[in-house]
């Protein structure tokens, strides 16, 4: 049980407020900070302070004693790799339009780029990782998203709302066809309209959209993204493709599970996301990097309908059930006044990061104290730990554990 210490990833579309507020870092930072990386993936591995203040690459400690950190159940299941990735996630601006591969079309991806040549570290590289990358978001603030693919019959409803001349005869293709292999052929064909197509198409649904934001219609939410998306990235057929989302609001301690094949896109807000310990992304748009769209094509899943949001299951221990092998997601959080403990049963490796308040974790006679903003991990070796939150006001805890 020791302090873990995560590390900042400056990408553009991040916040210069959120990760360093939560971390107690001065506001605002000298660049944007969108992702905080609590795990052991080698890209930008978390470091463990021991009792003596020396730290070390949690990358390092695994790969020097999987048994003891992993467990051997867990350790032999996942090649003594920790399964999973937790991260704090604060958008300012839109992600790119993204999906993920399933656990056999990264291996297969992966060696073939190896096979290829392909530097891990090259722009165009798809598959870093030989592993799938399913993921969890949880929101800590309002956060928006664009997730899944919506139902098409709806979606009909959307474009006949914004139709013009050009867009007419996409709207008349879906119509005709509104279900998942409609989805795919509406998708594939704007996803691979060539350049001038794009540039006008677009500026005529914007257009529409403008005027249907001003006409207070039934798709005022959807209408502001697009154009918000529009302007940030003209000319981008990603502008299309989000036309076909759903788009999502979800409020503090409301998530997401995103499987292998799901077209999602971020947009804006603070989250808690629990991934598999894997950085493959097949883009589809939203932003200058690699777009691979053949390969995108073979990946994404074009089953449509509303996207399940989760609150959690439980009272003051909340767990979100997916699917996924690699992890699970628990939120620890006790009102203002309850100071109950909460023991918690040992369950192989684990990450924690306290996000409101602060708590004291014991375990076999030793604790450690965590603030807002602080992390342990705890090993497979570890005794079970019983939670003690401190002060008077609420305290909040996410626990990231491998999946069952």
């Amino acid at each position: 049980m020791e302090l873990l210490l995560g590390a900042v990833r400056p990408y553009a579309w991040g916040s210069r407020t959120t990760i360093a507020e939560l971390l107690g870092n001065p506001v605002p930072a000298p660049h944007p900070e969108a992702e905080l990386w609590l795990g052991a993936h080698p890209g930008d591995p978390s470091r463990i302070v021991g009792a003596d203040g020396a730290e070390r690459s949690l990358l390092d400690v695994v790969t020097e004693d999987p048994s003891g950190q992993l467990g051997e159940q867990c350790a032999g299941r996942w090649d003594n790799r920790l399964p999973f990735l937790l991260k704090i996630l604060a958008a300012e601006e839109p992600l790119s339009l993204q999906a993920h591969p399933s656990a056999e079309q990264a291996k297969a991806g992966y060696a073939a780029e190896e096979a290829a040549g392909v530097a891990r570290d090259a722009p165009n590289r798809n598959y870093p990782d030989p592993t799938a990358k399913p993921e969890l978001v949880c929101a800590l603030t309002e956060f928006h998203a664009l997730a899944g693919f919506r139902d098409p019959h709806r979606t009909v409803q959307l474009l006949r709302a914004v139709q013009t001349p050009q867009i007419e005869p996409y709207v008349n293709l879906l119509a005709a066809q509104p279900d998942s292999d409609g989805l795919r052929a509406l998708f594939t064909t704007w996803i691979t309209l060539p350049q001038q197509a794009l540039d006008e198409l677009l500026p005529t649904l914007l257009d529409a959209c403008v005027e249907h934001v001003k006409a207070h219609g039934e798709f005022d939410l959807e209408c502001r993204t697009i154009l918000d998306l529009g302007e940030t990235h003209p000319g981008d057929a990603g502008v299309l493709a989000a036309m076909l989302l759903n788009r999502l609001v979800l409020g503090p301690g409301e998530a997401i599970y995103l499987p292998a094949g799901n077209l999602h896109a971020y947009l804006h807000g603070t989250a808690v996301e629990i991934l598999a310990n894997s950085d493959n992304i097949l883009r589809g748009g939203l932003t200058p990097k690699h777009v691979d769209v053949p390969e995108l094509l073979r990946v994404l899943d074009f089953r449509c309908g509303d996207m399940p949001v989760q609150r959690g299951a439980g009272d003051r221990v909340a767990v979100y059930p997916t699917q996924a092998p690699e992890f699970e997601l628990s939120r620890i959080e006790w009102a203002e006044g309850d100071r109950a403990a909460q023991p918690l049963a040992p369950s192989g490796p684990q990450i924690m990061i306290c996000t409101k308040g602060s708590v004291r974790l014991e375990a076999d006679g030793r604790s450690l104290d965590l603030a807002r903003g602080q992390s342990a991990w705890l090993a497979a070796h570890d005794p079970a730990v019983t939670l003690h939150p401190l002060g008077d006001g609420p305290v909040q805890v996410f626990r990231a554990t491998a999946g069952r």
